[in-house]
């Protein structure tokens, strides 16, 4: 009887042994990083015309004054064949190794353009205007391709601004669903099958109509919901921004990031291109046109973003497009009372809420 009892006691020990170190083995869930990103697009050329940047009066690498800042991410545009080096993909794909260096993550928002692409404009590159639309898929995922291979991004927007689809009209979602649909998953595929870790976004340019879109893709294979939040364009309610944030996001299980947004430190101009915003009807009454009135409005977002069910974080837009060529340009900036630095070029206090807290 007490060789029985003593089996019992053993066979016990060994269970409890046993459970202890099957749950010791579970994997730790992982906390995806909130992302906090700035858009740095035009840093080449600035750079190139002989723009130095400043942070507290002295000079310093503007990738250098965001790292220190807290920024995690750097988003840059890619442009097909643009007509000159802008966004070309040997400028980006320097660029993007020198956000590496900085230890930020490289985010790419591939136009599929040899310019601008936005809601109003999805226009096809000259090389591919004339090919079928199986050859302008298959030339679309060679494409894709390249940027994996060459560049491997840690977060991959699939067009920009795609409203209404893209490259048009073949890709043009309103007429050409399924198209579109087969166009988008084509680069899917080839970033799946290329990184087990690059993040994958469609991006949708405001809050209104934004339910239609991701009804179209909301089953697709892509980790996060873009979408731009600009006051003078799309409402001046935060309250509105975090319900849709708060829907979509429960829709369709997704994250979602505010792909872009900006603020006015000043309602001046530092140069004679006109501004995108200069009156005080464009602003958000509780937050003026101030150096703290921009830095708050940021807080205001950060907060809305934290505060809703799938929010996991942000990029400013046109953080460095000062003005760079000068006080009587008239071909330099329409945003330089946006950016992240000021008139004299010295980074401003907005940057504080780049913080991870």
């Amino acid at each position: 009887m007490k060789k029985v009892l003593f089996l019992f006691l053993l066979i016990i020990i060994f269970s409890c042994s046993s459970d202890t170190t099957s749950q010791s083995l579970e994997p730790t869930p992982i906390t995806e990083e909130v992302i906090r990103g700035a858009d740095m697009s035009f840093l080449p050329l600035i750079e190139s015309e002989g723009t130095q940047y400043k942070h507290n009066g002295q000079t310093q690498d503007a990738l250098v004054t965001l790292k220190n800042a807290g920024c995690n991410a750097v988003r840059i545009r890619l442009w097909v064949n643009p007509i000159d080096a802008t966004s070309s993909f040997n400028e980006v794909k320097s660029l993007s190794s020198r956000v590496k260096q900085q230890g930020m993550k490289v985010w790419l928002t591939v136009h599929y353009s040899d310019t601008w692409a936005d809601p109003g404009s999805q226009t096809k590159p000259t090389a591919w205007q004339n090919l079928s639309f199986t050859d302008l898929k298959n030339t679309m995922t060679t494409y894709t391709t390249q940027i994996m291979d060459e560049i491997n991004p840690d977060i991959i927007q699939i067009g920009n601004e795609t409203n209404d689809g893209m490259l048009w009209p073949e890709g043009r979602l309103s007429t050409n669903e399924s198209q579109y649909v087969q166009l988008v998953t084509s680069a899917i595929q080839v970033v799946r099958s290329k990184s087990t870790s690059t993040k994958i976004m469609l991006h949708y340019a405001g809050i209104s109509g934004s339910d239609w879109y991701f009804s179209k893709v909301g089953n697709l294979d892509f980790d996060y919901i873009g979408l731009s939040y600009y006051p003078i364009f799309h409402g001046k309610s935060l309250v509105n921004l975090q319900n849709t944030m708060n829907s979509l996001g429960t829709t369709y299980n997704k994250k979602i990031v505010i792909t872009e947004t900006a603020y006015p430190f000043t309602l001046g101009f530092n140069d004679f291109t006109n501004n995108i915003v200069g009156l005080s009807n464009q602003l958000i009454p509780a937050f003026q046109a101030t150096e703290m009135g921009q830095k708050s409005f940021l807080s205001a977002l950060k907060n809305t973003i934290n505060q809703s069910s799938h929010g996991i974080g942000f990029c400013y837009w046109g953080s460095e497009w000062v003005a760079f060529r000068g006080p009587t340009a008239s071909n330099g900036s329409s945003w330089e009372n946006q950016a992240l630095w000021d008139f004299n070029n010295n980074s401003l206090p907005i940057l504080e809420e780049f913080n991870a807290n």
